[in-house]
Order: structure tokens, then C-alpha cells, then sequence
């Protein structure tokens, strides 16, 4: 009897020394856990592959499948059906699992691994004869060892014989939770979510801080991060977002400050919130979405000076990229049409005409300085609001 299962191929977490296992387990945690909420699946390794099977006939393999291409660690995955380690059952399931891609191609190799070596045929000529009996099958279909529409695998393992069609890229990365854990600074624009989905790719758990300036800002533009964290969340999971209450300390800087300095200001005081909130729940580093020179306060001298408060690393993975490269990979994780959706964030409020882009650190100090701001981000940071993004 056939069952249709998913095998997964491990990428880099291969090439981990003494502490690989500890990669594994958690990936395997990764994967029921975001399977749950699709159906009830055992996951498992063997021999370099994991192996998820449903519980159920009537697993929605489909969604499935999708889960798994947005889980990181993971290099390549194929759906596959398994059998019984006999070669007719084996040639039988291939010729029945694999119909539709069968009756849709012209030309086809097998490959076949024999982990078993009890298994009495070894791997060419199990090739020799599966590749046969599905000539039989489809008389339209050729056998090309260099350049086939498909190439069908069949290997027979312990557990039994399992049969694809070619394998699918996976998200690549290490697992989220073997690298730490870190805050993202969230906006609605393109650039931030695309950080958070590169740094949760290098195993990073995430949470998120969100700066809100009512009633300069909407609540669908806060409804609209939150739409955006739940793009990003299909790759790096559940994660809380902090909606921080900013909008007095805007009011003090557009006050108080001079308009050249308002945005450089702006973001110090999001850093040290951010910083903040980000040790109380056991992160430890920031993560933005800046890319040097894309505007005024992404300049080497305004990130110096935005850096210089924090006391945590601040990690920047979209700084080396132009505007292109950004919006290629937004658009792969399906958060660009969410992005360019036109609802106002807190950093336009109080946009300068012409900001300092070689800002003076003691300048900047001096600025700053007018506002009595340790009040002020005390009750911010006392107001902010929770939302779990699953």
C-alpha cells in the first residue's frame, strides 16, 4: 500500500561539528510546530533526511508541502510515496504515484540509492528495472541519462522504499532559535520586513518593536505591520510584536529641536526603546532595515550617531544592497504589495525639509538635550502594546 510522505535533505546544518544534533532537534521542533496547525504529522530523522508522514489519509499534503518550503535549515524536500521494500511494489507505485507527471513529460532517467544492502537488487539494476516497467507503462516516454524532463529517485531505505520525482529548493538557512534571539525595528515600508526575514534565515529568533504616533499615524497603518509580520512569520514563525506609543516624543523633538536634527533624534530615542524592551525579554541584538546612503539618516555619519546609544550589536543585512535587490526579495516573500500600500509610519511624521546628512555627534547631544526625555520613555515604554503574530 502506498502513502504519500515528505522527505527532507538537510543543508547547511550538515556541515556542523559536535553540536549538529542540537541543529537537528531543533529544526524537527520547528517543523511539528508549524505543522500543528495543519494536521497531525510524525516527524523524524534517519540517515541525513527527515521524514514527515501524516497521521491521517486525509492530510492536506499540499499545504503541507508549503509549510515545509518556508522552513529555515531546511536545503531541498519532495513529496514521495512509500512503499514496501519489494521491486514489483516498487515498480507499481512509481508508474501509479507518479501518473500525472509521467503522461505530461517526454523523457525521464531513474536514479536509485540502496541504503538497505540486504535489499537483493543493487542500485543500477533497480534503475534497469523500474525505468523498464514504466516504458511499459507509457510507451510515449524515452529514457535521456543526460538531459531528462524529469528524473525519478528511488530509494530504498530502512523504513522502506520511497519514490519521487526530483526535489524542490527548500528556504535554505539554519533554524530558527540556534542563533539567538533579536529585536527587529518594524516600519510598513519595504525595507524592514526583508531584514527581519534575512536575519530569522541566519537562525534568529525574532520580536518585533513598532514605534505608532496617534493621530499623526492611522490604526490601519499599524494593521498593515501587523499584516506584514504575518508574511514574514510564515518563514521565521510566531514572534510578539511591542507597539510602541511614540507620539510625544515626536511632539517634543518637533518642539524643542532643531528641524535639521528631528530625524536623527527620532531614531536615538527608537534605538534606546528598542534597546530597552529588547533586554527585558532576553534579546540580544537590534536589527534594522537600513541600506547605506538610501536617505539622509542612512548615511555613515547619522548611523554613527544612532549607533553610538546602543550598548547591543545592531545588525544591518539589507547595507550593502540597492533598492532592487530589496524589492526582489519582498516581492519573493509577499510582503512588497503590502508595503506600498499608502498608510503613513511614524517616520514621516515631522519630516525635515533638508535633514543633516553629516550630522556632529555633539551637535546631535546638544540637540537632544532640550528635551527631558527619560520621563517620556519611561511611559512609553509602560504603554507599550502586545500582539502575538502567529
Amino acid at each position: 500500500m502506498m502513502k504519500e510522505i515528505i522527505l527532507i535533505k538537510l543543508g547547511e546544518i550538515v556541515l556542523k561539528g559536535l553540536n549538529r544534533k542540537n541543529f537537528e532537534d531543533t529544526l524537527m521542533r520547528c517543523i511539528r510546530r508549524r505543522l500543528a496547525k495543519i494536521g497531525e504529522f510524525h516527524v523524524r530523522d534517519a540517515q541525513s533526511t527527515i521524514y514527515v508522514e501524516p497521521v491521517h489519509d486525509d492530510a492536506d499534503m499540499d499545504e503541507a508541502a508549503l509549510c515545509v518550503s518556508r522552513i529555515f535549515g531546511i536545503a531541498a524536500y519532495a513529496r514521495a510515496c512509500v512503499t514496501e521494500k519489494d521491486l514489483p511494489a516498487i515498480q507499481q507505485a512509481a508508474a501509479e504515484y507518479l501518473k500525472d507527471t509521467l503522461e505530461d513529460i517526454r523523457t525521464f532517467k531513474v536514479e536509485a540509492k540502496r541504503s538497505d544492502k540486504k535489499f537483493p537488487f543493487r542500485s543500477p539494476e533497480i534503475c534497469t528495472e523500474v525505468g523498464g516497467y514504466l516504458l511499459e507503462q507509457y510507451p510515449h516516454l524515452t529514457v535521456d541519462v543526460h538531459h531528462p524532463d524529469v528524473v525519478i529517485t528511488v530509494e530504498v531505505r530502512d523504513f522502506g522504499a520511497y519514490i519521487r520525482a526530483g526535489l524542490e529548493r527548500g528556504a535554505g538557512g539554519i533554524p530558527v532559535g540556534t542563533g539567538g534571539k533579536a529585536c527587529v525595528l518594524i516600519s510598513g515600508g519595504i525595507d524592514s520586513p526583508v531584514a527581519s526575514y534575512m536575519m530569522a534565515k541566519r537562525g534568529l529568533e525574532l520580536m518585533a518593536v513598532h514605534f505608532a504616533s496617534p493621530p499623526y499615524t492611522s490604526e490601519r497603518a499599524e494593521e498593515k505591520v501587523v499584516e506584514l509580520l504575518r508574511r514574514v512569520a510564515r518563514y521565521s514563525g510566531r514572534l510578539k510584536m511591542y507597539t510602541v506609543p511614540f507620539t510625544k516624543l515626536q511632539e517634543e523633538i518637533h518642539e524643542k529641536c532643531k528641524e535639521e536634527y528631528f530625524t536623527i533624534i527620532m531614531r536615538r530615542f527608537m534605538m534606546v526603546i528598542a534597546e530597552r524592551l529588547a533586554r527585558e525579554k532576553g534579546a540580544q541584538a537590534l536589527i534594522t532595515g537600513e541600506s547605506l546612503g538610501q536617505v539622509a539618516s542612512q548615511t555613515i555619519g547619522a548611523i554613527a550617531c544612532t549607533d553610538i546609544v546602543c550598548g547591543m550589536p545592531v545588525f544591518r543585512p539589507l547595507i550593502g544592497m540597492d533598492k532592487e535587490e530589496i524589492i526582489d526579495i519582498s516581492r519573493k516573500i509577499d510582503t512588497f504589495d503590502i508595503s506600498i500600500q499608502p498608510y503613513e509610519d511614524c517616520c514621516t511624521v515631522f519630516t525635515p525639509k533638508h535633514p543633516r546628512t553629516r550630522p556632529v555627534l555633539d551637535k546631535v547631544v546638544e540637540e537632544q538635550a532640550k528635551i527631558d526625555s527619560e520621563p517620556l520613555i519611561e511611559e512609553a515604554i509602560a504603554n507599550v502594546k502586545v500582539r502575538d503574530i502567529l
